[in-house]
């Protein structure tokens, strides 16, 4: 591990270096797309990589690796694609094509897909972990029984002290920890701390998880969709012109309310009237929405450890990531897991995707009778291909019966609010959002979140908030939420004068977390490296309570950090600002930082990021590779 004050030596000679850069740059005029900063930070990208490596190689090189050299460092990641160019002028737009005449954008789909598993070759038994029950598998097993020689084989420890251990008094993770040091005796037993155990003793604090039982149930297609069944059959009479379903929907609706026939119940405990009553629409749970800061759902970032710092930094609603309602409906542990809601989420939603009412229903239910969470939210605005070709995500805002059947469907089943996520059409130049919410209000939604882009245009351009300012006003009394190129406490003050009941923000978070402190306290921020290195250690703390502390915990806890670093190097220091504050579309250029760490956490290189990795979860496996989900040069 390394102490924070060794990284801010040398400021004296990253400056004199940076000016000398300065010096013979000249780049004295702003170039298009790119921030403003101060012309004695700013140098080039050969010495810029040259005083990085050096530096590490010097001072840090040896403590950071096993072998301590730059270049295994290097090796450690997939070489990255050449960045993208500006799109100028529209003769220069064919220069940044393929050959098939496609552009290069989106995702890095060739990445390589390690599992965590791969850095383990072979791990102890679970029945040695947990005070050394008898193995059921006996001499078929393939794991480690003698302990001496798993121990002889494990990896070395990465730190002194095991953040599990000291926060709730024991390790699950036992032996296999990679901080075992910590709590491991010199006979290999491991120790607790009684009093620490008992003061959390029944204390969970994640929820909504996948029991066994709930698992195999929905495997064996047993589950009951009791509320569905009947949803169904009334969401399909769409077909039926207007008059005529409503006077069919409100009579059903108010025979089977009816307290004269209440439906036969099993109850635990103490009858009360929700048993016996069915909830109509003024009676769900309610929630106010209004003039909170939302952070968005983030598929594979908004995990569960990062929305921790966010909620520290002062997020109001938080969401888990997108999850596809058909791998719910199956049973799969790894959907479900982007269910779990922490104890410190106190206004917490799920976003779930679907294309078909029937499945969109059921799931529906299945979330609300075996989760807790205070809002469903329903995913119209996801732009990957492969959602939108089946009909979800963007696609339900072309299929609006589809979608009229999915909301009040859905509905139909919950006792929590149901919300909406939408961008503001499919064609770039054919906006259908404010077509749809006046319908969405009648549908019976509790809250409309509007992207302010439509799929075909992704992140090319700024968000449309003259749009969002006319959706808004088509939406009361029904909240909606605005959201779009929020980096800082002004965007986010000129994005509530638009009328918006509040605001979302998700790059913004993802580049800078502390982004919720500065719009409640209406100030920029000039927060230092080795305080953005402490939040980096928070979220490998959070990481390894949540995806464990043996080697495939850490792995799997260093592959979300260098996602997520994808983004947070983008960040700009506020003291290294020529005109404040930073804008979401300005990509940086390259600059010294004022000592090592703040020019360190400003690479775009992945073997940097891979480095600031180290430095909190010791070194990586001799096998790894990494190569970002996004690519990090998407600026435009």
């Amino acid at each position: 591990m390394f102490q924070r004050e060794d990284w801010g030596k040398g400021s004296e000679g990253v400056m004199e270096t940076a000016a000398s850069d300065t010096a013979g740059s000249g780049r004295d005029v702003a170039v298009k797309g790119e921030a403003a900063i101060k012309p004695e930070f700013l140098t080039t990208k050969e010495k810029f990589h040259g005083f990085v490596d050096s530096e590490w190689q010097g001072s840090k090189g040896e403590q950071a690796s096993d072998n301590g050299t730059v270049e295994e460092t290097k090796e450690a990641c997939v070489e990255e694609p050449e960045a993208k160019k500006l799109k100028l002028d529209p003769e220069e737009r064919t220069k940044g094509w393929k050959q098939d005449g496609k552009r290069l954008r989106g995702q890095n789909k060739s990445r390589p897909h390690t599992k965590p598993t791969t850095y383990d070759e072979k791990r102890l038994c679970l029945s040695v972990i947990q005070a050394n029950r008898e193995c059921p598998f006996g001499d078929k097993c393939h794991f480690y029984h003698d302990v001496a020689e798993y121990m002889s084989s494990k990896p070395a420890d990465i730190g002194e002290s095991c953040y599990l251990y000291d926060t709730f008094g024991k390790c699950a993770y036992g032996l296999s920890c990679r901080f075992a040091k910590a709590h491991t005796t010199p006979d290999f037993k491991t120790m607790e701390n009684t009093d620490l155990v008992k003061a959390c003793e029944g204390k969970n604090p994640v929820k909504n998880s996948l029991s066994k039982d709930l698992q195999n149930c929905l495997r064996k297609r047993s589950v009951s969709f009791k509320k569905s069944a009947e949803a169904l059959p009334l969401i399909h009479t769409l077909s039926v012109s207007g008059r005529k379903y409503r006077q069919l929907f409100l009579h059903v609706f108010f025979v089977q309310s009816s307290p004269d026939k209440p439906p036969p119940v099993k109850t635990v405990g103490p009858l009360t009237d929700a048993d016996v009553i069915k909830l109509r629409q003024c009676e769900k749970k309610q929630v106010d929405f209004r003039d909170k800061l939302y952070l968005a759902p983030l598929t594979t970032c908004g995990n569960l450890p990062f929305r921790r710092v966010c909620k520290r930094f002062g997020a109001d609603i938080t969401c888990g990531e997108m999850a596809m309602c058909t791998n719910l409906l199956q049973g799969q542990q790894s959907e479900w897991a982007l269910l779990k809601r922490h104890e410190s989420e106190d206004l917490f939603g799920v976003q779930v995707e679907g294309c078909f009412p029937d499945t969109m229903t059921r799931c529906a239910e299945l979330i609300n009778n075996n989760t807790d969470v205070d809002f469903v939210d329903i995913n119209s605005g996801c732009p990957i291909d492969l959602v939108y070709k089946k009909g979800g995500g963007c696609g339900l805002m072309t299929r609006t019966r589809k979608f009229e059947q999915i909301v009040k469907g859905m509905n139909y089943v919950l006792d929590v609010p149901l919300t909406v996520k939408i961008r503001t059409g499919v064609q770039e130049k054919s906006n259908i959002a404010h077509k749809l919410i006046p319908e969405m209000k009648n549908w019976g939604v509790s809250m409309i979140t509007l992207h302010g882009r439509s799929r075909e245009q992704r992140y090319t351009k700024l968000a449309d908030w003259d749009y969002i300012t006319t959706c808004s006003k088509l939406a009361s009394p029904v909240p909606l939420f605005g959201n779009g190129d929020i980096l800082s406490y002004e965007d986010a003050m000129k994005a509530r004068e638009t009328g918006v009941s509040g605001i979302m923000i998700a790059r913004g978070a993802l580049i800078k977390p502390w982004i919720f402190t500065e719009i409640k306290e209406s100030r920029h921020w000039d927060i230092s490296s080795s305080e953005r290195l402490d939040i980096l250690r928070d979220f490998t703390n959070f990481g390894l309570e949540h995806w464990g502390s043996d080697t495939r915990g850490v792995e799997k806890t260093r592959t979300f950090m260098l996602e997520w670093l994808s983004f947070m190097c983008r960040y700009i220091p506020v003291g290294l600002l020529e005109r404040v504050p930073q804008k979401i579309n300005e990509r940086p250029p390259y600059y010294m930082g004022r000592n090592y760490l703040e020019s360190l956490m400003a690479s775009q290189n992945v073997g940097d990021w891979v480095r600031i990795s180290e430095m909190l979860l010791g070194p990586v496996p001799k096998n790894f590779n990494f190569l970002p989900k996004h690519k990090a040069n998407a600026y435009k």
